[in-house]
């Protein structure tokens, strides 16, 4: 009969006689049980000390098995023993004592990513929806687990406040346009600020400011207000690109006529100079013989001015008959090449004479005529 049927209401389920009687069973009885289950006759008590023994050495092995773990490459350990902080674990394969030891591991070679978005309030009292990326990784992997109850929730909150605190510091324009990379510097500095005190035990990599969007009433204008700017960058480089252009060549310039003008400028002075010299050479033969100076610089001047004059004759007293005589037309029909080149070398030699005489210097290192006046006169 079952033991809660109504024929056994003195027994209990431990097997007691006694209803009343609530403690366990007897131990005695316990192991003369096992002793039989192992093929004891339950009258010794060898059978039943080596049946435990037995159990009690494969429950050692089987703990002692179930303590190997392995530790991956990219992973690091936080042991903890009965609950305490007791170190670090390398990677690879490692032994912990079940039921008094535990491992958690923590990748710390990957990069994790925390996003953080929202429309946000500028400080031109403009609605502006914002997108940003926290990349980081873990350097403390006691730290990454213990500091917080969630490393990673934390540091989505201090992100979001640090976003709203430098987007409503800065202007709508700096935000969409041209202010972008600063408020992504300062936005990783305020978040590094906040969870420092917190020691999550995490490194900051990266921070990716996504392009902010205005909301959706305004995008049209806000997006020809940044086509604009664009095109103000493009012209800018563009300029620049011309100036740096240019600039060598109006040096060459600049540099060609100063050049130019110090040449001009030597010239003018020697020829001043020699003008000099020419005017004093000349004051000793005028003060001299004055008239005979002043025919011989007229008649150098008629020289040079009748040197390029077509030149006739004309007979003036003859009777009725006028004799006309153009000597340039009889000159040239007479010329051969080997003449016209001793002409041009001699009107071009004379042509020197008479500039050079006319002050008194001659440049055959002949006398001149005012020299021989001079010299017949003394």
């Amino acid at each position: 009969m079952a033991w809660n049927e109504p024929g056994n209401k003195g027994q209990d389920p431990w097997g007691n006689k006694n209803g009343n009687d609530k403690g366990p069973p007897d131990l005695d009885e316990v192991f003369k049980n096992l002793s039989k289950r192992f093929g004891g006759k339950g009258s010794g008590g060898g059978f039943s000390a080596l049946g435990f023994v037995i159990v009690l050495g494969i429950a050692i092995v089987v703990w002692g098995l179930s303590g190997f773990y392995t530790i991956k490459e990219a992973e690091k350990g936080v042991a903890l023993r009965f609950g305490k902080y007791i170190g670090q674990v390398e990677p690879g394969l490692q032994w912990k004592a079940t039921f008094i030891d535990e491992v958690h591991p923590v990748n710390v070679s990957n990069v994790r990513s925390i996003p953080a978005s929202g429309s946000m309030l500028t400080a031109d009292e403009n609605v502006v929806l914002v997108e940003l990326d926290v990349q980081y990784i873990v350097v403390d992997p006691y730290r990454y687990l213990f500091s917080a109850v969630d490393a990673n929730s934390s540091l989505r909150e201090a992100t979001d406040s640090a976003l709203r605190y430098v987007v409503g510091h800065n202007k709508m324009d700096d935000i969409l346009t041209t202010g972008r990379d600063q408020i992504r510097r300062d936005t990783w500095d305020e978040v590094n600020r906040i969870i420092e005190r917190y020691n999550l035990g995490i490194e900051i990599r990266d921070v990716n400011f996504l392009p902010a969007r205005p909301p959706e009433e305004v995008k049209d204008a806000f997006d020809d207000a940044i086509a604009a700017q664009e095109d103000e960058q493009r012209f800018i480089r563009e300029a620049e690109a011309y100036s740096r252009e240019i600039e060598p060549k109006a040096r060459g310039t600049v540099q060609r006529m100063e050049q130019q003008a110090n040449a001009y400028k030597e010239r003018e002075i020697l020829e001043a100079r020699g003008k000099v010299a020419r005017f004093e050479r000349l004051l000793p033969e005028y003060q001299a013989a004055p008239e005979v100076t002043r025919n011989r610089l007229y008649i150098d001047a008629m020289s040079k001015v009748y040197s390029g004059a077509n030149k006739v004759l004309v007979d003036a007293k003859s009777n009725g008959n006028m004799m006309y005589l153009p000597l340039d037309k009889l000159m040239e029909q007479n010329k051969t090449p080997k003449q016209t080149n001793v002409t041009s070398q001699d009107s071009s030699n004379d042509a020197k004479n008479s500039v050079v005489n006319s002050v008194g210097i001659p440049m055959d290192g002949r006398p001149s005529r005012s020299d021989n006046i001079r010299q017949g006169r003394n």
